[in-house]
């Protein structure tokens, strides 16, 4: 004697039960630390600018260190995401303390221009070795640590092309930042730190965004008819 039994079948997943991308505006939002940090990461700059032009350098120096200790001890107090505000308590630390030592108000911005040199130049020999720096730091921030691209030779193509976009932006507002040094214009060095910080990244973020995701969604397989 037999008994019938029905077939098991497991439920199908549609679109919405696969892992969701982040939507370009979250993805934006996160790597900027949203309006706030982009806010709070120019304040104490700015506290230095202003104080500079209207004293002198010791007190501008305290000024600008106590705004970002005060704006990091808020967001440890709110339990907010801390690590834009730990990255610009560091950098303003390290050109306080030169501009400190040295007596001179540019030397504020010298850590800055000598990481964006740096920074510029490893991204664009990353692009000459076929590593690009770009397509990595996409895998750790927005992939969740995978690295599919590197097994997709149009991605390594987009990737390379826009860690070389990158390097040269970098370099070019940082060779701004550099001629001002030399050139003894305080101010204008401060201005140009400001204007030439967040702008530039947050359009180069939204352009590698928007082209790392258009090529991956043509890059996607078509799902046949009735499948």
């Amino acid at each position: 004697m037999t008994t019938g039994q029905h077939p098991t079948t497991e439920p199908e997943l549609g679109p919405e039960d696969e892992e969701r991308l982040p939507s370009l505006a979250e993805q934006m939002a996160d790597q900027l630390g949203g309006w706030r940090g982009l806010v709070e990461s120019s304040i104490p700059v700015v506290v230095f600018v202003i104080a500079n032009v209207v004293g002198e350098l010791r007190p501008a120096v305290i000024a600008s260190v106590a705004v970002a200790l005060l704006l990091a001890g808020l967001r440890l107090a709110q339990r907010r995401p801390v690590r834009h505000a730990v990255n610009g308590l560091f950098g303003i630390a390290i050109g306080a303390a030169i501009a400190w030592r040295t007596g001179n108000e540019r030397d504020f911005y010298l850590p800055g221009i000598l990481y964006g040199i740096g920074y510029g130049l490893a991204l664009l020999l990353s692009a000459a070795i076929r590593q690009p720096l770009v397509g990595w730091l996409w895998s750790v921030l927005v992939a969740k640590g995978k690295s599919e691209w590197r097994d997709d030779p149009r991605l390594v193509r987009t990737f390379t092309q826009l860690t070389v976009l990158w390097g040269v932006v970098w370099l070019a507002k940082v060779g701004v930042q550099a001629g001002l040094y030399l050139a003894h214009q305080d101010t204008a060095l401060g201005v140009a730190r400001l204007a030439l910080g967040y702008p530039p990244y947050a359009l180069l973020l939204l352009i590698t965004i928007w082209t790392v995701r258009r090529v991956t969604r043509e890059n996607a397989p078509t799902p046949l008819p009735g499948a």
